[in-house]
């Protein structure tokens, strides 16, 4: 069985989920509902049999979605100085190297987001110069996570700040394109190496059109 039909059950999961939420949200019927929370119920432990989570915790994250399903927005600042590259050391990801950033927060545009991220996980005050790439992360990551996400890529300088780790990351360090991590150093799900790589390009041609897919 190959990784493409290996994942086939997460994209089931992910429907079935989706089907759930929002039959919660506008089913009038208790019987419907019924049937939805029992659907929700499946999908936690589809999630958890292929993980280390019980199906409880799962369908207790599950629950905390509400109204009709959407993808999850995640932000990352490709941040330049002097032709280097920021990255910062995930704690949470086993201290991979990736872009700094994070879930988009409500009430906060797209690329205030993005700086905002940089600021928490850095200690620098950047300002978002464009929008390099808009992917959609199954196209990229193969993994267990129910969530369909959406990642943005801004390319961003500097405009302040002083450079420092945070109760995130454990390390933030400039890279030349040269100097960059191994790929086995730098997050999965995060920013891959070839993301980080295709921001020197932007960084490079800021007239390229943004990445999309």
């Amino acid at each position: 069985m190959n990784g493409k039909e290996s994942h086939r059950w997460l994209q089931w999961a992910r429907e079935l989920q989706t089907i759930a939420q929002a039959g919660l949200t506008y089913s009038k019927s208790q019987f419907e509902i019924e049937h939805c929370k029992r659907i929700l119920g499946i999908v936690a432990e589809m999630v958890a049999s292929q993980s280390e989570t019980s199906a409880l915790e799962v369908e207790r994250i599950l629950k905390l979605e509400e109204g009709y399903a959407t993808p999850k927005i995640d932000v990352r600042g490709a941040v330049f100085q002097d032709g280097k590259i920021l990255l910062v050391r995930e704690i949470a990801d086993e201290g991979r190297w990736t872009l700094p950033g994070g879930w988009a927060d409500i009430g906060f545009t797209p690329s205030e987001n993005a700086e905002r991220e940089v600021f928490e996980e850095s200690g620098l005050e950047v300002k978002t110069k464009k929008l390099a790439g808009l992917f959609d992360r199954r196209k990229h990551v193969q993994d267990n996570t129910i969530w369909h996400i959406y990642k943005m890529f801004f390319i961003c300088e500097v405009v302040g700040g002083e450079l420092a780790p945070s109760i995130e990351t454990s390390e933030a360090r400039w890279f030349l394109e040269s100097e960059l991590p191994d790929e086995s150093e730098i997050s999965r799900g995060r920013s891959r190496k070839y993301h980080i790589e295709r921001m020197f390009e932007h960084y490079r041609i800021p007239e390229l059109p943004t990445d999309f897919d």
